[in-house]
């Protein structure tokens, strides 16, 4: 099982808190959206951590990848030798840049190729010299890789002062990588002294900032400068020490790492180097560099944006009801909003709302419960049955319209009603899927006359929206079916078929939730859904790719998918030592073959985590073109209601096949983030969700 870092033992130190990288005073501007509707982040769970890892098991050696014997030197800098930049304190020794020098710096460091994988790890894990468990763990008799690599250089930019404004790319705080009391001029000993992760990244900028040319900026006032000289100092202070601790413990040379202070304006960057800034003067995010939390969002609204699933309703976010038509006429006329705070509508209250809107064409609004806010059976209310079926016969009265009555006056010459325009409905919620999936699946059950396993599984693939049930709402649709279909087939009369009603035996094997389209041809899942091949099949799966798991397909199972379709990787543990890079090419021409013969593919490990979702990351990236940070963000999106996990390996081996990947708008080989920047940015992503004990 995939091995997911809750949080630090209790006596782990704890790293100082990271500004926001959302730091703007605006909301965020999401193209499509309103300005003015805040978009939250979809309410996901991380998978709990599985048994032993508490204890884990030294594993065998990894084998080496394809190009572990290509010797990849070490980086190179325009920082170094810092001779040609002017001093600015001696002792310690600080020297000064422009505006260009920085951003050519960062520029140039860009296009450099990382270390190697194995000259990284286990280093980057975070190696305490009291942590017994993690040591034994990666390297029990090589005390030597211990060691902080040599190969590694990079530039870390340090932000004095307020963070909510004028923040350069990748800039930090200087508590994020300084020892807290102001008399040490160290950098933080951020390794974790007691437990066991392979995805400790909130500690990656501490440890690189050891392996990197610092440069450090703030407020351009007297005070402030004053105040980015002293920290300035207290990092090349910090520097000297830490390489005179390698120097004493290794016969090795350590690099001479330098520390600079920006002499130029924010305002040279703004009007020359936009390309390198995050949050301009005024405390506005500028898109140049990429947020993960804004990008998330932005993948979200384009998963989930709105969309007809039956006549004239529609599916989506709360940002489409704000959005209106070209010619300045409502999109909608009803606006149907899910939320867990509201009550089952009362017939008295649709009655209402029904004749309002035969009376007019302002949007009206209604709100319903979200999805999971059912109880589970035998507490299901009458009020709770009869609601959301009252609710389902109002949305289709009003989205069909009605005829003008067939009877006729006295005299026989004009019909008793006027006929009334279908009215266009929007079911919504804050990110277009989680509370909005029990009145959807409801009134497609009710529109289309299909029992709730069929409704389900047509959104996810005839109506095309990434779909998640909670399986309380699934229980109580299933518990309820026979009325919704009942006053469905009175509406539309037509006759009930009970016998279609019966389950298919996949439902009973289902935890309830489906496996995540991540794209047309590549779903993400776990072991239990690829150990249903009937619910492959009534997804229109027809390839597997396991990573690290084996599949218990019965006999007629396997005849019956083709086994020829299925491939596994063996050997592969989420442990942070195996390599999977190596597998990329052969998993990735897997893929590929069943997207040119029309043949979807359920890529999985055990949870859906780590490393299945390494291997739909690399597809992102090579089918969209997509930087590692901006796949990343696309696939964390689409995994519905759970969040990815690659661990450090992983994700840094995903960073090395960036390198390699021609990407749109980019010439050569150039990361758009850099590796302490995107571990920063995962670690910030991930807090929110992290069980707190």
């Amino acid at each position: 099982m995939a091995a997911v870092l809750i949080r630090p033992p209790r006596d782990t130190p704890t790293p100082p808190p990271m500004p926001s990288t959302t730091a703007s005073t605006q909301p965020l501007s999401v193209p499509g959206v309103s300005s003015t509707t805040p978009i939250s982040i979809p309410n996901k769970h991380m998978p709990t951590v599985g048994p032993n890892y508490s204890n884990p098991v030294t594993p065998p050696a990894s084998p080496r990848s394809e190009n572990s014997e290509e010797a990849n030197g070490c980086m190179s800098s325009l920082l170094y030798p810092a001779d040609d930049y002017p001093s600015v304190n001696s002792s310690p020794p600080v020297r000064a840049i422009d505006a260009a020098g920085v951003a050519a710096s960062l520029n140039f460091t860009s296009r450099q190729p990382l270390p190697n994988i194995n000259d990284i790890f286990p280093w980057a894990h975070g190696l305490h010299q009291d942590n017994s468990i993690q040591l034994a763990f990666f390297f029990a008799r090589k005390r030597a890789m211990r060691r902080a690599p040599t190969c590694y250089r990079g530039v870390v930019v340090v932000k004095v002062g307020d963070q909510t404004h004028s923040r350069l790319k990748g800039s930090i705080a200087p508590e994020e990588i300084l020892h807290p009391s102001l008399t040490e001029n160290a950098f933080l000993n951020i390794d974790p002294k007691e437990g066991f992760s392979v995805r400790n990244f909130h500690i990656q900028v501490a440890k690189f900032a050891c392996l990197s040319d610092i440069i450090v900026y703030g407020e351009e006032d007297e005070a402030g400068q004053a105040e980015v000289l002293k920290i300035a100092k207290r990092i090349s202070a910090a520097q000297l020490y830490y390489r005179a601790q390698f120097q004493g413990s290794s016969n090795r040379e350590f690099p001479i790492y330098s520390t600079f202070i920006i002499k130029s304006p924010f305002s040279m960057f703004e009007k020359f180097f936009p390309e390198i800034v995050t949050t301009d003067s005024n405390g506005r995010l500028t898109g140049q560099v990429i947020d993960f939390c804004h990008w998330e969002r932005v993948e979200m609204c384009t998963m989930s944006k709105a969309t007809e699933f039956s006549k004239n309703v529609w599916l989506g976010p709360t940002a489409d009801a704000g959005v209106p038509s070209r010619d300045d006429t409502p999109r909608y006329n009803l606006l149907i909003e899910a939320s867990d705070q509201a009550a089952m509508p009362s017939v008295e209250t649709l009655g209402d709302l029904h004749q309002v809107m035969e009376s007019t064409e302002t949007t009206q609004v209604l709100v319903f419960p979200g999805s999971g806010t059912m109880q589970y059976a035998p507490r299901y209310s009458t009020a709770e049955i009869d609601g959301i079926i009252d609710t389902c016969r109002l949305i289709h009265s009003l989205a069909n319209g009605s005829q003008a009555d067939e009877d006729h006056d006295d005299d026989g010459d004009h019909p008793m009603t006027t006929p009334r325009e279908p009215r266009k409905i929007l079911i919504h919620c804050t990110d277009g899927y989680t509370e909005t999936s029990l009145l959807a699946l409801a009134y497609l059950m009710y529109a289309e006359g299909l029992p709730a396993h069929a409704a389900w599984v047509t959104m996810h693939t005839t109506k095309g929206r990434n779909f998640f049930a909670y399986d309380r709402d699934l229980q109580f649709l299933r518990h309820i079916e026979n009325r919704i279909l009942e006053a469905a087939a009175e509406t539309n009369g037509y006759c009930l078929n009970y016998t279609a009603l019966t389950p298919p035996e996949w439902i009973h094997r289902l935890d309830g939730s489906l496996p995540s389209r991540v794209l047309p041809y590549m779903y993400l899942g776990n072991l239990q859904h690829a150990n249903n091949p009937q619910m492959l099949a009534a997804l229109g799966i027809k390839r597997v790719l396991s990573i690290g798991e084996e599949l218990s397909w019965t006999d007629k199972e396997r005849h019956t998918f083709n086994k020829e379709k299925a491939m596994v990787v063996r050997d592969l543990q989420d442990n942070g030592c195996d390599p999977l890079e190596s597998q990329f090419r052969n998993c990735l021409d897997f893929i590929d073959e069943g997207r040119r013969t029309n043949e979807p593919i359920l890529v999985h490990c055990r949870v859906g985590v780590s490393r299945s979702a390494t291997i739909c990351i690399a597809e992102v990236m090579r089918a969209l073109k997509l930087s590692l940070p901006r796949a990343y963000c696309y696939v964390r999106a689409r995994r519905l209601n759970v969040i990815i996990q690659p661990h450090l390996r992983f994700m840094y081996e995903l960073l090395k096949f960036e390198e390699t990947m021609p990407f749109k708008n980019r010439h050569g080989s150039k990361r758009e983030l850099e590796w302490h920047h995107i571990a920063r940015e995962v670690a910030t992503m991930n807090r929110p969700y992290t069980r707190q004990n």
